[in-house]
């Protein structure tokens, strides 16, 4: 007999090695058992449209059971999916001032470990669920420019943190969502609104009060670190880097759930790993750190980036992502905490102006994919 209990499945075999038949069932809080809908292996295969609509299962293969109606859902720990953001939020933050306060290493080293330490990651989990190392045939292409893109997000975004302030770099690349939509809308086709154009022209203004253009501010502009120029090819990197990131969540949402994420991140850190190597040999700044400290903050940058990847992850597949996005907020905050306290370098008032248009335009945002889903939930449910 196969119990469903709490999402696992345990087969009991039956007396004297004889296959038994399968009989279905699902144990609640009570002891009571309800019958279960899933289709047993014996069974004829149910089609996509039966295991969509099953109740218990919502379209994972048998012996995946979740519940059957009447079943009481394992209680989860209210909050622990945001309470996973903001820690997601506070690693990233700490790679970042971690970066900050390495002297002697070029930002694209710097992307090199931190693919080397992904690739360490991912590879155990490609091997477990037996994915292969290429993907089907018909998604290579946009698993290439996954890849590419997002690899060239990572090293322009350290490139940006070592050139401009901690809390500038990050408020520019918090604009992400918003040049996802735009970019939905271009290529997939996705609808855009007059408020998705809105919550746009909020973050392009919060980018302009961050960048603060001669043109518009005037040659004497305060609160930068270093040059202007650095600050201006800073603004440009992150820039860019925003708007690469967003371009690999489009290429994501194109090819779907028919890639296990595994390999989507696979391809990013291989690529990326790639890359780094040829640029850094060009630029001949290939070179191990000399000094001690330099070296464990490189470790710990790999870690701490790997582990906010992680909680994120986690707090998506137990969390709603509208949420989620609204508390990814955070990172904004901890940037602007971890500059003043570490850094001692205080943000202008046209820093603070950009970082509230571009977190409203952000959470305006996912706010409002977040109601559309809900929307489009119920409708399904009727």
């Amino acid at each position: 007999m196969v119990l469903c209990q709490g999402g696992e499945a345990a087969a009991v075999p039956a007396a004297g090695g004889k296959e038994p038949e399968v009989s279905l069932s699902c144990e609640d809080g009570a002891g009571t058992r309800q019958p279960c809908r899933c289709p047993a292996p014996s069974m004829e295969a149910a089609s996509a449209e039966e295991r969509r609509v099953c109740g218990c299962c919502s379209g994972l293969s048998w012996p995946r059971c979740c519940e059957a109606p009447g079943t009481k859902k394992k209680a989860t720990c209210p909050g622990l999916g945001l309470f996973y953001t903001v820690l997601s939020a506070f690693l990233f933050s700490v790679a970042s001032l971690f970066l900050k306060k390495i002297e002697d290493v070029h930002s694209v080293e710097v992307s090199a470990f931190r693919c080397v330490f992904q690739m360490a990651f991912v590879l155990p989990g490609l091997i477990y669920y037996k994915t292969g190392f290429l993907g089907p045939k018909g998604k290579r292409i946009f698993l290439f420019f996954r890849g590419f893109l997002g690899s060239s997000a990572m090293i322009l975004l350290y490139y940006a943190f070592q050139v401009m302030p901690l809390a500038d770099a990050t408020v520019i690349t918090f604009s992400s969502p918003v040049f996802t939509s735009l970019l939905a809308w271009i290529f997939l086709k996705e609808k855009y609104s007059i408020w998705d154009l809105l919550f746009t022209l909020f973050a392009i203004t919060g980018v302009v009060l961050i960048a603060r253009p001669p043109f518009l501010f005037g040659s004497n502009v305060t609160g930068i670190e270093g040059s202007y120029t650095d600050h201006l090819k800073g603004t440009i990197a992150a820039i860019t880097s925003t708007i690469s990131g967003a371009s690999t969540f489009v290429i994501i949402r194109k090819v779907g759930k028919s890639v296990h994420y595994f390999l989507s991140i696979w391809y990013y850190a291989v690529i990326g790993l790639i890359g780094c190597v040829i640029a850094l040999f060009v630029m001949n700044e290939w070179r191990l750190p000399y000094c001690g400290k330099d070296r464990v903050l490189l470790i710990l940058i790999g870690l701490l980036g790997l582990g906010g990847q992680v909680f994120l992850t986690k707090a998506l597949q137990i969390e709603k992502a509208g949420p989620v996005a609204i508390m990814k907020t955070m990172d904004v905050v901890f940037a602007f905490i971890l500059q003043i306290l570490f850094l001692n370098h205080l943000p202008t008032w046209w820093t603070v102006g950009g970082a509230l248009c571009v977190v409203a335009s952000s959470s305006g945002t996912a706010i409002r994919k977040w109601r559309q889903s809900l929307k489009k939930t119920k409708q399904n449910e009727i």
